[in-house]
């Protein structure tokens, strides 16, 4: 299985603008830029879309492990904050915060958590991404 994604860029980093688009259509010539990657313009950035993609990936996979455990969700919450800092080369994703928060009945916390981390792992995204990635996950009663 492939997929596509694509940007236009013209201009330089500061002033330029650049638009991104998807295979699917979900982002069609979707606006970035500068002002919304290190300040807070209008469109969006690489870092909320990963962000976006890694609560995804790590939301499918937990249900899966759920699943594999004998537990059915009734929902998944999850959120991922991406962190880009500055380093001594240019730019860096050094983390990602996973924040979980789950409904699932019959479900102890200890088996919550052992699950939990078993996605965090096992995510494709998070096999991908060359950061220190976190978790706080909280089950809802």
């Amino acid at each position: 299985m492939k997929r596509t994604g694509s940007a236009v860029w013209t201009g330089n980093v500061k002033e330029g603008k650049g638009h991104l688009s998807t295979q699917s259509g979900a982002l069609s010539n979707t606006h970035y830029g500068f002002n919304t990657r290190f300040e807070n313009g209008p469109g969006t950035n690489p870092e909320e879309l990963i962000g976006a993609a890694h609560a995804g990936c790590f939301s499918m996979a937990f249900a899966g492990k759920l699943g594999e455990a004998g537990f059915t969700p009734e929902s998944i919450k999850t959120s991922a904050e991406v962190t880009l800092e500055k380093v001594e080369d240019g730019f860096s994703i050094t983390s990602v915060h996973l924040d979980l928060v789950a409904k699932i009945p019959n479900l102890d916390q200890e088996k919550f958590e052992e699950l939990a981390n078993k996605a965090k792992v096992g995510c494709p995204v998070s096999k991908l991404l060359n950061a220190n990635i976190t978790l706080t996950a909280k089950l809802e009663s």
